[in-house]
């Protein structure tokens, strides 16, 4: 069954109403009719039943029969990773991470990002259709852009981890994450934190980690740090 997206429902809600657009969309393209069973979350751990109790071009309605919990994910992810030159590559790392477990981005401007914005919007919506199509009922929270310098200035208190291609003592994430706790993994520009940024990290109490024996992009690095905490926690 599909899985649909309204945010501002709750345990009491009794009806849901869609949008316009997104009525439109199960009116004419999916040819949802009245009867039709169908799935939503509010995208913070609840998923609803119900009936489509009226529907048209321009509104759907639905009837909430049930209102269920889906647990939580046990640990809480928090990937920081430098804005990417590429927008595709930046909302395949959102796309993938969302649908392996993901709790929070936040996009940071490093010394070597080549970029320096971002469009929220159509990021949050890449998240929302991957939630969706992964049949999760968690959305993870996108976070303003800010610099790596004033993100090191925040309240940090979970497993801190870096990870760097510079040349220094570093143990494979897999051996250092512990499981069931709160994980935030820094991960850089194509061209990789410099030494100062790594050094500042470290000072505020990241740990330097390796993601394994090979180069990868950005992107790779941050789907590859996702799983392995996901795998960490199995």
């Amino acid at each position: 069954m599909q899985l649909f997206y309204i945010p501002d429902l709750n345990e009491n809600s009794k009806t849901a109403i869609f949008s316009s657009d997104e009525s439109r969309h199960l009116f004419k393209a999916l040819r949802k009719k009245v009867g039709d069973k169908i799935l939503i979350t509010n995208g913070n751990h609840l998923v609803f039943r119900g009936n489509i109790s009226a529907i048209s071009k321009n509104n759907c309605e639905v009837e909430i029969s049930k209102c269920e919990k889906k647990e939580k994910l046990g640990y809480s992810l928090h990937i920081v990773i430098s804005i990417l030159k590429s927008n595709e590559r930046f909302e395949w790392f959102l796309e993938k991470a969302s649908e392996i477990g993901i709790t929070e981005i936040t996009p940071v401007l490093c010394e070597r990002s080549e970029k320096k914005f971002i469009n929220e919007k159509r990021l949050n919506k890449v998240l929302i259709s991957a939630m969706k199509q992964s049949l999760k009922a968690n959305l993870p929270i996108l976070n303003p852009i800010v610099k790596l310098k004033d993100y090191y200035k925040s309240n940090l208190s979970d497993q801190l981890f870096i990870a760097h291609c510079n040349e220094s003592e570093k143990d494979f994430l897999i051996s250092s994450v512990k499981p069931k706790e709160n994980v935030t993994i820094l991960i850089g520009p194509e061209g990789d934190f410099t030494k100062y940024e790594v050094e500042e990290a470290v000072k505020i109490g990241f740990k330097p980690v390796s993601l394994g024996n090979t180069r990868f992009r950005a992107e790779t690095a941050a789907i590859i740090a996702t799983h392995t905490v996901s795998i960490a926690n199995m």
